[in-house]
């Protein structure tokens, strides 16, 4: 952050302090436990939950659940009968995700964590929304197909959340990556899709959002 200046970067975390014990224990036992260090970092998660609570979120939907440290914060953003549908591909991170979410003091009925591919999943939500946010941050190759399902399950007004559209510094590159073609084309999607009206929020990885207007 802080257009890559350390000083600044410094002045923030101590003025703000985005990771609590509860976070840094989550982000700690991911490690412990072998996840891949690719959950989202302590300002993207600071922006996910002050984004729910401006947007005055009570439902919300995250593809990509890893250990729960998204999850969470999204969860302190959330009002009223709040309720986090978040999926995972893996059994053995959603097991850790389940830990971390008691750990953090969120009950059974305030998140549900379905495990295996989302696409074969999110339909199984359906009725449960329209939904206030939906944040993705999974397989980057399905990124355009989560984004058609959430524009399904929407409500006006409602948001969608994607990371890592910086692609890692490559989203302006000519390239055969097919990672860097697959962020490429999601932005360009929601770009052109005249019922979102969509900014990037410039954090360290990019993160794309979209509020349905229509």
């Amino acid at each position: 952050m802080g257009q890559n200046s350390p000083d600044i970067a410094k002045y923030f975390d101590k003025l703000l302090q985005p990771e609590d014990e509860i976070l840094r224990s989550i982000r700690e036992r991911a490690i412990e436990n072998g996840l891949p260090d690719i959950q989202v970092a302590r300002y993207d998660a600071r922006h996910l939950e002050v984004i729910a609570r401006a947007m005055g979120v009570s439902k919300a939907v995250e593809i990509g659940t890893l250990s729960g440290y998204s999850g969470v914060t999204i969860l302190r953003g959330l009002i009223g009968d709040k309720k986090l549908y978040t999926f995972e591909l893996s059994e053995k991170h959603a097991e850790l995700a389940r830990e971390c979410f008691t750990l953090a003091g969120y009950k059974n009925n305030e998140v549900e964590i379905f495990v295996g591919p989302a696409l074969e999943n999110l339909d199984k939500i359906t009725t449960k929304g329209p939904f206030d946010l939906i944040f993705i941050d999974a397989d980057k190759a399905n990124y355009v197909n989560y984004f058609k399902w959430a524009k399904k399950n929407l409500k006006v007004g409602g948001a969608v959340l994607a990371d890592n559209t910086f692609a890692w510094g490559n989203i302006s590159k000519d390239t055969s990556d097919e990672t860097v073609m697959a962020l490429q084309a999601y932005n360009m999607f929601v770009a052109s899709d005249s019922d979102f009206r969509t900014t990037i929020i410039p954090t360290s990885e990019g993160l794309t959002f979209s509020v349905r207007v229509k």
